[in-house]
């Protein structure tokens, strides 16, 4: 019923978006707002589940896939690029072959780091998760001594490409994304019963019969595709996904995947369409919504993350 009523405000929001205060060229205006609409609804999927995932193998819900160092291989490599070849390289590479690029580097550094982590003899997720941080600090710190090399045009052309672009993205680039997601949701989504017995803990799910090390190796893969696949369409989103699970528990009032999984990218749908709306129409703001999300979202972090006083 909770996910009736959610998908019911979401439909709504997205009507609004599309079809209200449009102004000139409906054809225009139509397809301009359906490819916003597109990627706000991919940001939605990979954001959202994506997060749920990583919490519920971590069984913690103060974890977000960006402690993982995503969005420091993401800024390391658009930052390595402008460094080598100047900020025009930026526009001149736009396209389905860089989204692919990006997408192969950053799934290829998140599952060597898995398969290496996990193939020892004392690995376990929290050497994953501290391993994760510290690489992502490294990459920060890369990026950053890089970025102040940078003359200032080249700066600015690579900081409008460190911040979350959700109507900036491609139609085509959009459509390789809904193909990949809707894959990666058909693998989720049959594995919704063993993600409920992964959330109890590795001994609880091996005495109930589920091999823990692979099924949790297929969700880090997943979890890894879909940030990716997000990050390389729309930027860097650090706290967006963290925000939609707060929200996706408080709502679902259950721990079942079957409920929840929809939950949060019904959620997503419903703060991304409907926040892009208020901020377009009622404060006139149209760039501002990911700025707003990501202070929200981090505020949200720090209360919960003081609250527990521990990740």
């Amino acid at each position: 019923m909770r996910v009736a009523v959610v998908g019911a405000l979401a439909a709504v929001a997205v009507l609004c978006y599309l079809f209200l205060f449009l102004r000139g060229s409906f054809e225009f205006a139509i397809e301009r707002r359906l490819t916003a609409v597109g990627a706000m609804v991919l940001v939605a999927f990979t954001q959202g589940v994506a997060t749920l995932l990583f919490q519920t193998v971590t069984q913690n819900r103060v974890l977000t896939p960006s402690i993982m160092g995503f969005d420091s291989v993401y800024t390391l490599a658009q930052t390595a690029m402008v460094v080598a070849f100047g900020g025009a390289v930026l526009a001149a590479t736009d396209g389905v072959g860089k989204v692919v690029a990006q997408t192969l580097l950053m799934v290829a550094f998140a599952t060597f780091l898995f398969r290496w982590l996990f193939s020892g003899r004392h690995a376990n997720l929290h050497v994953l998760l501290l391993v994760g941080v510290a690489i992502g600090m490294a990459f920060d710190s890369v990026a950053t001594f890089g970025q102040r090399v940078l003359a200032p045009a080249d700066y600015d052309l690579l900081s409008a490409r460190l911040f979350g672009r959700l109507t900036a993205a491609e139609p085509h680039v959009l459509a390789l994304a809904a193909v990949v997601c809707v894959l990666v949701g058909i693998v989720v989504v049959r594995r919704h019963a063993r993600l409920d017995v992964l959330h109890l803990g590795r001994d609880v799910a091996t005495n109930l019969g589920v091999d823990h090390r692979r099924e949790l190796t297929v969700v880090l893969v997943c979890v890894s595709v879909l940030v990716a696949m997000s990050t390389a369409v729309v930027g860097p989103l650090t706290f967006f996904g963290f925000l939609v699970a707060v929200l996706t528990h408080q709502v679902a009032g259950t721990h079942r995947h079957a409920v929840l999984l929809p939950m949060s990218f019904l959620l997503g749908v419903l703060v991304l369409v409907g926040g892009q709306f208020v901020m377009e129409h009622v404060f006139y703001a149209t760039g501002m919504l990911t700025v707003v999300l990501e202070f929200v979202g981090g505020t949200v972090f720090l209360v919960l993350l003081l609250r527990k006083g521990t990740l």
